[in-house]
């Protein structure tokens, strides 16, 4: 797929955004960005599962109108894996720096059919676009690939991901594009020793439908929709000027902000 955007003010020339598998040629790029992007450390063996197609489906963003040397570079990508359902207990795991501290029954996602065992769902694992190419679409460009690549297996029931509470530009684009917010999950991610809540996001496909009834779907989103806005209203009291006691005139002391470390905005962590 080809795909011919207007000019960001970043980039001096008209992209013209291709799409491909990402490659071994690209292995060295890859890290590069999710270095950059990413506030956690990705194992070797990722990236080579990745570069290799070993269990996992990438998708790479490339601009052709970059000089000859810099045509087929990534700039933009997504990885995917295919689980099935009857092996659910798969969202345990860790790396050098971050720990998913739960496990979830993936059946749980929909209503499933134990006596169809071949099943599957495929989950979004990373998705990224470097900043320069930012807000010209290609994010949603790579997630409706996942979503087509997903249709184009029968067995296949839905396309689902984890978005980290606090990265609102990601959460925007997935409702946007119809997935669906099943749960929030309490302190999903550790990473460098502080937990992040996180949550789920489901985007059925073939067939497959919420095990909740329309009601309590609703419930959920209400739910989900509070708890975002009692965190919003948290974080501003938070912020709120303290003045100290007694008759001093002195500058007021606010709260201090999340270490940047830890911090991910636009696209980069789901």
């Amino acid at each position: 797929m080809i795909q011919s955007l207007m000019v960001n003010p970043r980039i001096k020339h008209r992209p013209t955004i291709c799409y491909r598998p990402i490659q071994p040629s690209d292995l060295e790029t890859l890290e590069k960005i999710h270095s950059d992007l990413f506030p956690i450390r990705y194992e070797s063996e990722f990236f080579q599962s990745v570069v290799n197609g070993c269990d996992v489906v990438s998708w790479a963003a490339v601009d052709r109108s970059r000089p000859n040397d810099q045509s087929d570079e990534l700039i933009g990508f997504v990885t995917a894996r295919i689980i099935m359902v009857k092996d659910s207990e798969v969202l345990s795991g860790s790396s050098n720096s971050i720990q998913i501290s739960h496990t979830m029954q993936i059946a749980d996602l929909l209503r499933y059919d134990s006596s169809r065992v071949d099943q599957n769902l495929v989950y979004i694992l990373t998705l990224g676009v470097v900043e320069a190419y930012r807000n010209l679409s290609i994010a949603t460009a790579l997630i409706r690939e996942v979503i087509k690549y997903a249709s184009s297996i029968p067995v296949c029931r839905a396309v689902y991901l984890h978005v980290i509470s606090y990265n609102n530009p990601a959460i925007h684009l997935y409702t946007k594009m119809s997935f669906k917010c099943m749960r929030m999950l309490h302190g999903f991610y550790l990473i460098r020793g502080q937990h992040f809540d996180s949550y789920l996001f489901v985007y059925y496909i073939n067939g497959g439908r919420s095990p909740c009834s329309p009601l309590e779907l609703i419930t959920l989103i209400v739910c989900c929709t509070k708890t975002g806005l009692k965190t919003v209203a948290s974080k501003l009291m938070m912020a709120k000027p303290k003045w100290p006691k007694g008759n001093e005139t002195r500058v007021p002391v606010t709260q201090s902000k999340r270490m940047a470390n830890t911090e991910c905005s636009g696209l980069e962590y789901v």
